[in-house]
């Protein structure tokens, strides 16, 4: 199967909510939810797109040539490119009957880990579906990273501790998820965590914390308090609060700020291996990238998966050739340009 198959195929298995559009840009699905778009008038979601659109690439191709490497170490385990695909929950709700949660993780982490890069997984208001989450990750060697969304710290405390048991290199917590409405609805509410509670949770559970939904340089500081070993830049795709700055316009001044400190990752409307190229150039570490992954997945399980994530890399890989970039080392804020200076 190819990629245009893998979007007929995902086109029919995917429910009415979303169309597969052939640019995954939030206008298409704005406003609904349940289903992939962005709340209200879904503008967080279509600003992360189009602000990347407004960054492009410095062409270089006067050099010898030379040998390009993407691969890149996490938490001491080499993998194959600097992106993976984020944590995606209630996928029958927002895509479609085909797969439920614990269906889609395995294919997530199966799918990352015969490509050589990580799979986010999920949480829910059930059980099972975060341990059917952790037990997905076991079955790959702990190449995944389970995320928990901000429950009670005790229970948060139990989660990271099953991840840790199952061998996963990290866990992460979703904190902008903090707003979901929806979870409430379902008798199970999430709520902000304080920086103590966070220490007490990052303590106990003694695996690297990323924290997914810091949106400043200040909350950059405080998941640095708390002990975190990364962020994600995220303003959960632009699902939560409708008028919400894109994560690529934040994230080098939070990266230039903490970035020596701190592994950070950026999530929000990430399509192409050249969106990837620019977050690097800006200062991030590595990607998640969420709506793609679900789609690859809907349209050929993990095979899916590892279609869509050797596309990425090939399209990472073909940037950084004509930059002049041998190594990740070597994408840097000169390789980019930011038109009109501000995104």
């Amino acid at each position: 199967m190819n990629y245009a198959e893998l979007m007929k195929s995902a086109k029919v298995n995917m429910g009415p909510l979303c169309k597969v559009c052939p640019i995954c840009n939030g206008i298409a699905c704005r406003g609904q939810i349940p289903g992939p778009g962005g709340k209200g008038l879904g503008l967080g979601f279509i600003r992360n797109y189009e602000d990347l659109r407004k960054i492009t690439l410095e062409m270089d191709t006067l050099y010898e040539d030379q040998t390009v490497d993407t691969s890149w170490e996490l938490f001491g385990h080499q993998v194959a490119y600097p992106f993976f695909a984020a944590p995606i929950g209630g996928v029958n709700l927002h895509y479609g009957d085909l797969y439920d949660d614990l269906r889609y993780s395995e294919a997530i982490v199966e799918g990352c880990q015969s490509a050589g890069i990580l799979g986010f997984t999920g949480d829910g208001v059930k059980d099972e579906v975060y341990k059917g989450a952790v037990e997905a990750i076991r079955s790959v060697g702990g190449m995944g990273i389970p995320t928990i969304k901000p429950w009670s710290v005790p229970e948060v405390i139990a989660k990271g501790l099953m991840a840790k048991a199952a061998g996963a290199i990290a866990i992460a917590m979703d904190i902008d998820a903090a707003g979901l409405s929806i979870l409430a609805a379902q008798g199970k509410p999430v709520s902000p965590l304080s920086v103590a509670q966070l220490r007490e949770i990052n303590d106990a559970v003694g695996l690297p914390l990323i924290l997914k939904g810091i949106m400043t340089v200040a909350g950059a500081q405080k998941a640095l308090d708390a002990g975190a070993s990364g962020i994600v830049v995220s303003n959960h795709g632009g699902r939560v609060l409708d008028e919400t700055t894109s994560g690529i316009a934040v994230l080098e001044g939070i990266a230039k700020a903490v970035g020596d400190q701190m592994t950070i990752f950026v999530d929000g409307g990430f399509r192409t291996g050249l969106d990837v190229f620019k977050a690097l150039a800006l200062g991030a570490d590595a990607v998640l990238i969420g709506r793609p992954y679900a789609i690859s997945v809907y349209g050929d399980g993990a095979e899916g998966v590892a279609l869509y994530t050797e596309k990425i890399g090939a399209e990472l890989k073909e940037a950084m050739k004509m930059t002049g970039a041998s190594c990740l080392e070597e994408i840097d804020r000169s390789k980019v340009r930011v038109c009109g200076n501000k995104i």
